[in-house]
């Protein structure tokens, strides 16, 4: 009878450590994974530098090998400051592709200047310029460059050619603006802050953006606005341009 209760109480104490290393691990496991998700979070909702004011780390030429010397750093500032003699476009994009993601980015125009900033851009040799593919906020010098002229869709901060700024905040030639670009696919949501505020908002899929574009220049560019993801896009326009504070965050 001894040993029977005996064996008894050992295989209860067995089955009792059993349970507990087995309750212990499903905790481990939980805590493993709370730790994955949030770190996981965490990463996804830093900003991170796409330019860090010393090289063109991060950047490439679009359809090119090189960077043009056109482009240089210059007092942590991504400078571009357009040749005398000039063998076509020397646009930059991001070696990264984004698709749902907020951008901070500080630029200056010179005197009659043009550029502009685009998102979901494709990199192929097809396509000779980022905006056959890509969506562009606009940066401009309102008060000198006649595509100001062409109406407000036209003005710094505008989704060009399809919705202009509510207001007029932009600095003038020469001088920083600071901008937000937002883009989520995720909630149908784009919408562009220009120092401090909110000027233009727009759907970014369905029917509200497919109207958008059948309403502008784009309606019949074939490969305009169709993928969701891409490279971003600093425009060689053939004007002197600035860019710094450049920062991203995936949404």
């Amino acid at each position: 009878m001894k040993r029977i209760i005996l064996a008894a109480g050992c295989f209860a104490m067995l089955a009792t450590t059993a349970c507990k290393n087995n309750n212990d691990q499903e905790a481990n496991e939980r805590d493993q994974a709370m730790v994955t998700d949030t770190t996981a979070q965490t990463t996804k909702d830093e900003w991170k530098d796409l330019f860090n004011g010393e090289n063109l780390e991060g950047w490439k030429a679009y359809n090119k090998d090189s960077i043009s010397s056109q482009w240089r750093v210059e007092d942590g500032a991504l400078v571009f400051t357009p040749a005398e003699e000039r063998n076509g476009a020397e646009n930059l994009i991001s070696k990264e592709e984004f698709e749902n993601f907020e951008l901070k980015i500080d630029w200056k125009i010179s005197e009659g200047g043009n550029s502009g900033i685009m998102w979901a851009v494709q990199e192929d040799e097809k396509y000779g310029e980022p905006y056959l593919t890509g969506p562009e906020i606009q940066v401009l010098d309102d008060e000198r460059h006649p595509d100001a002229k062409n109406g407000p869709n036209r003005l710094s901060g505008s989704l060009y050619d399809m919705v202009p700024p509510a207001k007029n905040v932009v600095n003038p030639a020469g001088e920083w603006n600071q901008e937000v670009i937002h883009i989520d696919h995720q909630k149908n949501e784009g919408w562009v802050e220009l120092n401090g505020e909110r000027i233009v908002e727009f759907p970014v899929n369905g029917e509200g953006w497919n109207e958008l574009v059948q309403n502008s220049k784009f309606a019949s560019w074939d490969a305009f606005a169709k993928e969701t993801k891409g490279h971003l896009a600093l425009q060689d326009h053939g004007h002197a341009v600035s860019f710094k504070n450049i920062k991203i965050k995936e949404l």
